[in-house]
């Protein structure tokens, strides 16, 4: 049973490695036109402002992990990039949303993957993504070892993650429509109960962008550098494997 709206799991461990599988195999079939309503079609420019900054010009024909996939948007956008010739591999422990994501590039694969414990080799990867997945993450410290464990020196990653708006006005306001118009517009599309009430619960419990960055550093990335958007709802972190 999932968890009620009173009992979501953000604290972490299996509780919440559980939540989230369920959650997100319930919600995948509306997952990608929800996502386009609530950030206001914004979301695809993100993470195309995200792959710019992956770096990937340098191995056009190299390696990349697109971590916590989900419908495979992120790998998308890179396949899809002018001169990139290279392979994507789209991971993510939610079977049924790499299977609705198939379709949106034929050299992006599919490959049902914990983040916590990724079937890959050491040095695997040219570069990695992550689209709003770290913040479900079970473990943040291990899963960002884990992300530099499979990257190889020198690599880029480029992880985009809900955040709270640091003027207290836009906090105010993105609040109200965070927790009270998005749950509602969620549960009435989707059907799921808690899905979109665990978007602001989760992002209340998630680092703010700088403690999120070093936690970065710490987990073995150097240079890190942090891109607000939408007075600060969405923030891209890069950084460099050391």
């Amino acid at each position: 049973m999932l968890a009620s709206e009173q009992e979501l799991p953000t604290a972490g461990g299996p509780a919440k490695r559980a939540y989230v599988r369920g959650m997100f195999t319930a919600i995948a079939p509306t997952y990608d036109a929800l996502n386009r309503v609530f950030s206001l079609n914004l979301d695809r420019a993100w993470r195309r402002t995200a792959v710019r900054q992956l770096g990937w010009p340098a191995a056009p024909q190299g390696t990349y992990l697109d971590l916590c996939a989900g419908t495979l948007d992120f790998g998308a956008i890179l396949a899809a990039e002018p001169g990139f010739k290279g392979r994507i591999v789209g991971a993510d422990f939610v079977p049924r949303m790499l299977q609705l994501g198939r379709h949106k590039a034929a050299i992006v694969a599919p490959v049902t993957a914990d983040a916590l414990e990724l079937p890959f080799a050491d040095a695997r990867f040219d570069g990695c993504t992550v689209g709003w997945g770290a913040r479900n993450l079970a473990d943040l410290d291990a899963g960002l070892r884990e992300m530099r464990r499979v990257l190889k020196p020198g690599a880029r990653i480029a992880i985009l993650e809900m955040s709270l708006p640091p003027s207290p006005v836009m906090r105010a306001l993105f609040l109200f429509y965070f927790e009270k118009i998005l749950p509602l517009i969620g549960r009435l599309v989707s059907k799921h109960r808690s899905a979109y009430t665990w978007l602001p619960e989760s992002t209340r419990a998630f680092p703010s962008p700088d403690a999120f960055a070093g936690k970065m550093r710490t987990a073995g990335f150097a240079d890190v550098r942090i891109t607000r958007f939408m007075f600060g709802v969405t923030a891209l972190h890069v950084g460099t494997a050391a």
